[in-house]
């Protein structure tokens, strides 16, 4: 039993010491397992913590980012302070800077009171088009200035139909609040046949957040005057004169209506005054036919208010409408309160307006002829008055505006911000199409307002660099205020923050840099920094001294070229499959005169100039050009990307629609039939132009020879009527971009490159080179071809286009295209 109880004992002993073993094995490894779970855990912790603190800088940074954008540039504005108020600038306090409308003037502050003109021709049984703002459906046969100084007085043209209008204004200093000022509006027909046209003039004063107006009535239908008191104005006085027959004062009976009502914003007063018409109301002219006619009534809200709750009340709006049978004469005066002193009870109406307007109409043409020297030039009177004309239309095409711009961060799933606030003074290209401020078109305007009025070019330059974000960058396309807004589809008006354009300014700041005064120079040179840092540090292309546009279409496969918007040029043949890895020609040929440009104001304002100077010497260098660009198997200049040379668009069907859906319209959509590659994109045109159009080619550079002869060449880029666009034997030439995307720079011919190409040749001609006769001769027939052609099609048309065409010259794009289309009155002064 001993023995048994010592082996089971001992048995038993021997199984509880492994059991103790085990347990105490279990217990380490639960004690390690346990010990990793801990870790885990804290690794887990930590690593949440690092995310969360990773998403936390990068919210941080997206947010900083974001906010930069919209944040304004430290540096003092350019713009001197208060140097656009009406005691600093009084001569210019007042303009025709509504250019939006056919006649209307404003006040050169934010929130400004506004006047303008409206006409409506009255016709039997109705029908007429109330006319406002300036619209290319309207179908005017022409409008536009005659004559405008941009500062004093305006003439104005415009033909609707039979029905021909003169719009007059004239300005007068003094006082404290931007002096006096008048109208005039002549009114006649073509028509010879049958009674007399019935025609209404409608001439209205606005607020627009600030001010008070008080209507003064006669016979209680006829506004004969409004008094009111704004900020920036002070008490002034608005008359609406009794209409006459003609200039010399013959009375002449008219119907009279007004309205007084509250302004729901100045882009909605067309609505406003088109709701409150009524054709209730008889003419009755002295001896004729009684006829009704449309007059405005009472206010009967604008659609939709009737779903949804009106807007507030932004300001007041009078409104004085005159309706009578044609011929006539009105005039409008405006007479500021603090002007009274100086005044001696002589008001600028009747024949002290007609005795005013002489007096420009003679100063505008000797100082037209001293600037210009078209006269001495030997053109003859029809072709001089077309110059003024253009040179007028862009004068009368400046506007001011206020607003906020909507800018787009390049982060996916931001929303818009709104950007600060902002004034601009700036010339618009077209008042029926882009009634707004286009950055590389503006320093096409500036080269020929700079010839005028060097200061008030300067303004306007500054104006723009005052538009500039903290990172250095400006928006290319300003679109400022509800008036602007009401001309841009939605889907237009964000601005992309990595999206550039052509420092066009500079070329404009050349020019004027010889007698610009010190102060300005110190004022915006931080600035023209600040902007030439952003294009190299965001604009950069894969190798040192190369340059890439940012921003070309999102979905190159909708297109048959990806759109290259930054670059000012849309649609002109870039690499077909858009990489990093692009080189852009025009855009380095810019940014050597940008190089240039700067360090021009450095010297002359003694700042360190060496880098810029560094950077000139390397854009400049002809044979790093022609590493980059220059393609020997094309034997021209070219762009470098990942290309393919066949591409082309093709009718896609697509997926049956759901049940009981409209079927799917087909569609355009590009097609590759060859794999893209790295090499130079042959597209003969106006990029390829650009080392001859800045001046990086040097005279006597053997590549010169063969731009000259792809300028020269007809099959190519020469043409009866200035250098067309895109060689006529390209494969994109006259091709469209998608179904709705006709084309636009592939073929047209375009006045703002044209007059760089006048401009270099005649550099060229007057350099000691080979190639000096060849560049003469050049120079001399597109002068001609190109002056020709664009009178030609103003005198049949009555207006400057946008561009023409390189088959017929016809005039075609929108007008009327004032803006660097006017060019062509320093190609015909022959002042580059």
């Amino acid at each position: 039993m001993a023995g048994e109880r010592r082996r089971r004992g001992g048995g038993n002993g021997a199984r509880e010491r492994p059991r103790e073993r085990g347990t105490r094995r279990e217990q380490r490894e639960q004690q390690r397992g346990a010990g990793r779970a801990r870790t885990a855990l804290a690794v887990a912790a930590i690593a949440l913590t690092v995310a969360f603190g990773l998403a936390a800088v990068a919210e941080w940074n997206r947010w900083s980012e974001t906010s930069r954008l919209v944040t304004p540039h430290p540096a003092p504005p350019a713009l001197a302070p208060g140097s656009t108020g009406s005691l600093a600038s009084p001569q210019r306090f007042w303009g025709t800077y509504r250019p939006h409308v056919y006649f209307g003037m404003k006040t050169r502050s934010p929130r400004a009171l506004v006047t303008g003109f409206m006409w409506l021709q009255q016709r039997e049984g109705g029908g007429g088009s109330l006319r406002h703002t300036c619209e290319q459906s309207d179908g005017l046969a022409r409008y536009g200035w005659r004559m405008h100084d941009g500062q004093n007085f305006g003439v104005q043209e415009i033909r609707d139909g039979a029905l021909v209008l003169k719009t007059e204004f004239v300005k007068r200093p003094g006082g404290d609040h931007g002096g006096d000022w008048s109208w005039r509006v002549t009114a006649r027909t073509e028509d010879t046949g049958g009674p007399a046209p019935l025609l209404s003039l409608f001439f209205y004063v606005a607020t627009d957040g600030q001010g008070m107006l008080r209507p003064h009535l006669e016979s209680e239908t006829r506004l004969a005057a409004v008094t009111g008191t704004t900020e920036e104005l002070g008490d002034f006085t608005l008359t609406f004169l009794p209409p006459t027959a003609d200039a010399e004062g013959d009375p002449k009976h008219a119907s009279y209506n007004y309205l007084d009502v509250p302004s729901p914003g100045l882009h909605l007063l067309t609505d406003v005054v088109r709701s409150s018409l009524s054709n209730r109301f008889i003419f009755s002219g002295p001896g004729g036919p009684r006829r009704r006619f449309f007059a405005v009534d009472t206010f009967k809200g604008l659609p939709g208010w009737d779903q949804r709750p009106p807007p507030a009340p932004r300001g007041q709006l009078l409104l004085h409408q005159v309706t009578l049978e044609l011929p006539a004469t009105l005039e409008v005066t405006f007479e500021s309160g603090s002007a009274a002193a100086g005044r001696h009870g002589e008001r600028l109406a009747g024949a002290a307006l007609s005795s005013a307007l002489s007096r420009h109409v003679a100063e505008f043409e000797r100082r037209f002829e001293e600037t210009f020297g078209l006269a001495r030039k030997g053109f003859p009177p029809a072709q001089r008055r077309f110059a003024q004309a253009a040179l007028s239309d862009l004068l009368g095409g400046v506007g001011y505006f206020h607003g906020r711009s909507l800018i787009q961060s390049p982060w996916p799933g931001e929303r818009p911000l709104p950007g600060a606030e902002a004034s601009l003074l700036t010339a618009v290209p077209s008042r029926s199409f882009f009634p707004r401020g286009f950055l590389w078109d503006e320093g096409f305007h500036q080269l020929l307002l700079a010839r005028w009025d060097p200061a008030f070019s300067r303004e306007i330059l500054a104006h723009w660099l005052d538009l500039m974000n903290v990172e250095g960058w400006i928006p290319r396309e300003q679109i400022l205020g509800d008036e602007a807004l009401a001309k841009v589809p939605p889907e237009f008006v964000p601005q992309l923050s990595e999206t550039a354009n052509p420092p066009t300014l500079l070329l404009a700041l050349e020019q004027l840099l010889p007698v610009a005064p010190q102060p300005y120079l110190h004022r915006i040179f931080p600035r023209l920094r600040a902007w030439y840092d952003w294009y190299n540090r965001t604009q950069a292309g894969p190798l040192p001294f190369t340059f890439r546009w940012r921003g070309r279409d999102a979905r190159p496969e909708l297109f048959l070229n990806a759109k290259t918007l930054a670059s000012g040029l849309d649609d002109y043949p870039r690499a077909s499959h858009p990489s990093p890895e692009e080189r852009h020609l025009d855009l380095r040929c810019w940014m050597a005169l940008a190089s240039r440009v700067l360090a021009a104001v450095a010297e002359r304002l003694g700042e360190p100039a060496d880098a810029y100077r560094a950077m000139e010497r390397a854009l400049t260098d002809n044979a790093l050009l022609d590493q980059h660009h220059w393609a020997p198997e094309l034997g021209a200049f070219a762009d470098y990307g990942n290309h393919s040379t066949a591409v082309g668009l093709r009718w896609h069907q697509p997926p049956p629609a759901a049940p009981g859906q409209p079927p799917p319209e087909p569609r355009l959509v590009r097609e590759v039939r060859e794999a893209p590659r790295p090499r130079f994109v042959g597209a003969l045109g106006y990029v390829s132009l650009f080392p001859l159009l800045l001046g990086v080619l040097r005279p006597d550079s053997p590549r010169l020879p063969a731009v000259l002869a792809a300028m020269r060449s007809e099959r190519q880029l020469w043409t009866p009527f200035g250098l067309r666009s895109l060689a006529a034997d390209s494969t994109f030439y006259q091709r469209r971009n998608t179904q709705h995307d006709p084309p636009y720079w592939r073929g047209a011919v375009w006045v703002n490159i044209n007059y760089l190409a006048l401009r270099a040749l005649r550099g060229y001609a007057k350099a000691e080179g080979p190639q000096q006769a060849r560049a003469e001769e050049l120079y001399q027939e597109l002068r001609h071809n190109l002056i020709t052609n664009v009178y030609r099609q103003f005198v049949e048309s009555g207006f400057l286009w946008e561009n023409y065409n390189d088959s017929t010259g016809q005039g075609q794009g929108c007008r009327p295209f004032a803006g660097w289309t006017a060019l062509v009155v320093l190609a015909m002064a022959e002042d580059y």
